[in-house]
């Protein structure tokens, strides 16, 4: 069986086509061995201790207090709790958890206000940055965080509302959630590895 998050590929190089679809060679391929493919997307985005979300402020060291971004029936977001008192200090902990650096758009205050961070894995920028702005929270961190055409009124919003945007790609903010479903998998006597990838760094 393959366990997968997204049932295709979002490339954002390909804009702004950026849906890629399984090759349906491929496919077949893994009809004629037999093998399944099991994707949950929404489901897997949706608060839980599995959740994208939630299993991305885990290895950030963000204790989860409240979920919140509502997407298609889940709640994808989390509102959490850290010990780390600025962005600098953030974004060390992030960088070393995915492997790479990060972008910062460093719109507000460096302390954290009140040690809460808003935390999406993936993306989401567009849809949430109003609810975090009410909810009086000054540091975001999210997988794309490009600024460009499309992004650009909700990095307006965060400008004026003085919201720090830390970013760190698609696929390396999602893939914790995957790396936990092996976890979920073995508790089953079911053994599971994950296959890492590579994320695209045009996302931040």
């Amino acid at each position: 069986m393959f366990f997968v998050h997204h049932p295709s590929i979002w490339d954002i190089r390909k804009a702004p086509d950026v849906f890629q679809q399984m090759d349906r060679d491929l496919l077949q391929q893994f009809k004629d061995r037999k093998i399944c493919i099991y994707n949950l997307h929404v489901p897997l985005d949706n608060f839980g201790k599995y959740s994208t979300s939630v299993s991305f402020a885990n290895a950030l060291g963000i204790k989860s207090q409240k979920p919140f971004a509502p997407y298609f029936g889940a709640l994808a977001g989390v509102f959490g709790k850290t010990d780390l008192i600025t962005i600098q200090e953030l974004r060390k902990v992030f960088e070393e958890s995915v492997g790479h650096k990060v972008s910062l758009y460093n719109y507000g205050d460096n302390k954290i206000k009140d040690g809460i961070i808003a935390v999406v894995a993936g993306g989401g920028l567009d849809e949430t940055i109003d609810e975090i702005a009410q909810n009086k929270v000054n540091t975001f961190i999210t997988g794309i965080s490009v600024k460009n055409e499309h992004s650009k009124k909700a990095h307006d919003f965060a400008e004026k509302h003085k919201i720090n945007i830390l970013g760190g790609t698609h696929y390396s903010t999602e893939k914790f959630a995957c790396i936990k479903m092996c976890e979920y998998f073995n508790k089953f006597g079911l053994p599971s590895e994950f296959l890492e990838d590579k994320p695209v760094m045009e996302d931040e």
